[in-house]
């Protein structure tokens, strides 16, 4: 019996794939736990119209982030820190901080995950900094950290 994918289901595929099951499997467990439904012809339609749908969406999100990514690589990210004796800073300036002052001064929401920091910055300096947009782009930022 052929069905289509609702879910992804290990061992057998992804969701939305078409496969052959045995009759069995197919009426006792991938219809009654909703993972499956008949390949009939409206069916299998409307499987490969969501699916060319949700390539084209991953399309348009491909092309947002490199766009984005080639508008960030010029970007400069000043962040100001508190300076004690012997020129060592307050704590470190961390993901969270590059993402507030991104937003801030550059109007950019940033998921502060998506910046790759090693380690926390604990110097006064420029750095640069990668940025993950998407899982195929990335791109790298320059921090400036100044006294203030």
């Amino acid at each position: 019996m052929k069905v289509i994918l609702q879910q992804e289901v290990k061992k057998l595929g992804k969701k939305g794939d078409i496969v052959e099951v045995s009759e069995g499997y197919a009426r006792n467990y991938l219809l009654p736990q909703k993972l499956a439904i008949p390949a009939t012809a409206n069916n299998v339609n409307n499987a490969t119209l969501q699916k060319a749908a949700e390539e084209r969406k991953k399309e348009r999100m491909l092309d947002e982030a490199k766009l984005l990514a080639a508008q960030m690589s010029k970007i400069t990210v000043t962040i100001p820190v508190k300076m004690g004796e012997g020129g060592r800073l307050f704590g470190s300036v961390t993901a969270k901080d590059i993402a507030d002052a991104l937003a801030a001064q550059h109007k950019i929401e940033l998921d502060k995950r998506k910046i790759e920091l090693k380690d926390a910055i604990k110097a006064v300096g420029t750095y640069p900094v990668g940025i993950k947009l998407h899982p195929e782009v990335s791109t790298r930022i320059q921090v400036t950290v100044t006294a203030g």
